[in-house]
């Protein structure tokens, strides 16, 4: 699996995988070929790995706020610590950066209130559900790892290509 090339240059392939892992990440489940599969699966770990790693690290800092009368107020706010902000930068330069969706008969108030202040829907679910999901799985079972399940579907009509589903656990 190590040299497994995908058929594809390498510009391709890298950019195949990017994708596919934001999509896994983002949706929780896509299906692939068998191939395809495996590598998103192996990305994916490294990728929620580096996230249980560091989630945790944050500093409170205490920053001068303008209200809207014009007055100075010190407001209390926590920013990521270094660890943190390194993995934070590294996952942001491999995951495609998706965009929260409006939902269908959503009122366009309702969805600016839901997305407000959130600049990188992806890497706050990555954060902010998976790393404490799975960091508390590690420590109940004892283990690390595992994170991503391939279920394979048999054989695809047209091509006979081997079909898998890869999801989070």
């Amino acid at each position: 699996m190590a040299n497994d090339k995908l058929g594809r240059p390498s510009k391709e392939r890298k950019a195949l995988l990017r994708g596919q892992v934001s999509t896994l990440l983002w949706n929780g489940k896509i299906e692939t070929t068998l191939a395809k599969a495996k590598a998103t699966a192996r990305e994916a770990e490294k990728i929620i790995t580096l996230a249980i790693n560091s989630y945790e690290d944050t500093l409170k800092v205490v920053k001068d706020v303008k209200g809207a009368d014009g007055k100075k107020s010190k407001k209390e706010v926590l920013n990521d610590g270094p660890k943190k902000l390194a993995a934070r930068r590294k996952i942001m330069g491999y995951v495609y950066d998706i965009q929260e969706q409006r939902k269908a008969k959503e009122p366009i108030e309702t969805y600016k209130a839901r997305i407000e202040g959130i600049n990188h829907p992806l890497l706050e679910k990555i954060f902010n559900v998976y790393a404490p999901k799975y960091a508390k799985r590690a420590k109940e079972l004892g283990q690390g790892g595992g994170y991503t399940r391939i279920i394979k579907l048999g054989t695809r009509r047209g091509d006979a290509s081997e079909m898998a589903i890869v999801e989070l656990v």
